[in-house]
């Protein structure tokens, strides 16, 4: 089985979010791939296994979870599907997802991914929510995976240094702190926390874009944007709202290319 490693929204090694990426040659074992996930000890590792030409089951695990939703890991797969010729030339590929249906296109270097719109509602929030975070927000609401919390500055994003011990208490959530882009190239800038999944801070998210696209529509009336999460490594999203789908674009890079031992497939 091949097994890559692949930094997602990024141009560059060494930037973006990793990911690893395991091109299964036959159904494995929900146990099975946990451990694989364990193993990789990465924020997430894709599972892929081909149901027809260009169609392939998806499925993402952190190291200690199943979830059903994640942007920066499908960027990965198709790229590592484009990458290893299992696709060709630039044919869209169909993931069939615990989320239902995802497309990814490929077009001048850039992956474009249809994700679903992520909504949010307005409700209480745990206390740890804002305790953690350590500054007044200026919004809080709720998402079907996250807290979005919004700050006044940009600045206040990128100094944050919240509690993770407190936040590892969401066990069912992760919380996306975001606000407007100061000045230059972007329009929103992000940082996303997830202890309670066993990702402490995510390096890029594009589920948190699903539900970053629609805050900040209903906020500034617009429906493209170019954002960037400000995490230590870093990545670069173009987000296009279109009704109830978000178009996710991103690069990707190859760092690590290699296979699992017959032994370990067997374990299964």
């Amino acid at each position: 089985m091949r097994l890559l490693q692949v930094d997602a929204f990024t141009d560059k090694p060494f930037g973006g979010n990793p990911a690893a990426v395991c091109i299964l040659n036959e159904a494995q074992t929900d146990d099975w791939m946990q451990s694989l996930a364990a193993e990789m000890n990465l924020s997430e590792t894709a599972f892929l296994l081909e149901e027809g030409e260009g169609v392939y089951r998806l499925r993402w695990f952190t190291p200690t979870t199943e979830v059903d939703l994640c942007g920066h890991a499908t960027l990965a797969s198709a790229h590592a599907l484009w990458e290893e010729d299992l696709v060709q030339g630039d044919d869209e590929i169909l993931f069939h997802t615990n989320s239902g249906p995802l497309t990814a296109e490929r077009s001048n270097g850039w992956i474009t991914l249809n994700f679903p719109v992520v909504g949010h509602e307005e409700g209480p929030v745990p206390p740890q929510v804002t305790e953690a975070i350590g500054v007044d927000p200026v919004r809080v609401v709720k998402s079907d995976f996250d807290y979005v919390v919004e700050l006044a500055s940009e600045a206040q994003v990128r100094q944050l240094s919240p509690d993770m011990g407190m936040l590892a208490e969401l066990v069912d959530h992760g919380v996306i702190v975001t606000s407007q882009a100061d000045d230059g190239p972007f329009d929103i800038v992000s940082r996303v926390f997830c202890p309670g999944l066993g990702v402490p801070e995510d390096p890029v998210t594009g589920s948190a874009h699903c539900a970053l696209a629609l805050y900040w529509q209903q906020k500034l009336n617009q429906h493209e944007f170019d954002a960037f999460q400000a995490s230590p490594r870093g990545g670069i999203l173009k987000l296009q709202l279109q009704d109830d789908r978000v178009q996710l674009q991103g690069q990707a890079v190859t760092v690590l290319r290699g296979s699992l031992s017959h032994d370990v497939g067997k374990g299964a």
